[in-house]
């Protein structure tokens, strides 16, 4: 896949994996009576780096990458890498922003 597309699923997916994550557990924390906004909030936080685990592909394929870059030499892949890992890093943060929004903590 071009370096582009890849570059726009992963931040979609990145953020897609957290709000999911916490728009569905609040829907498990109203069946277990807690505070829905509390528990979206929080599962935000601590589904951040998750999600960009998720949206990479795994940790494991992206340290090959990077280890074959840093020492055979192909720099473009260690370069590619780091922009797909700031990609979902800024697709969560997004993600964290719209659960935000919507528990009214944004203001």
């Amino acid at each position: 896949m071009p370096f582009e597309k890849n570059f726009i699923l992963i931040f979609f997916t990145a953020m897609g994996v957290l709000l999911g994550a916490a728009l569905v557990g609040s829907l498990a924390a109203v069946m277990v009576r807690e505070p829905p906004l509390g528990v979206m909030l929080r599962l935000a936080r601590e589904m951040k780096i998750w999600a960009v685990v998720a949206a990479i592909g795994g940790t494991f394929s992206t340290i090959e990458i990077l280890e074959s870059g840093v020492f055979r030499g192909e720099i473009i892949a260690v370069i590619k890498q780091l922009f797909y890992i700031g990609s979902a890093m800024a697709g969560t943060h997004l993600g964290y922003l719209i659960v935000l929004a919507i528990a009214g903590e944004g203001k």
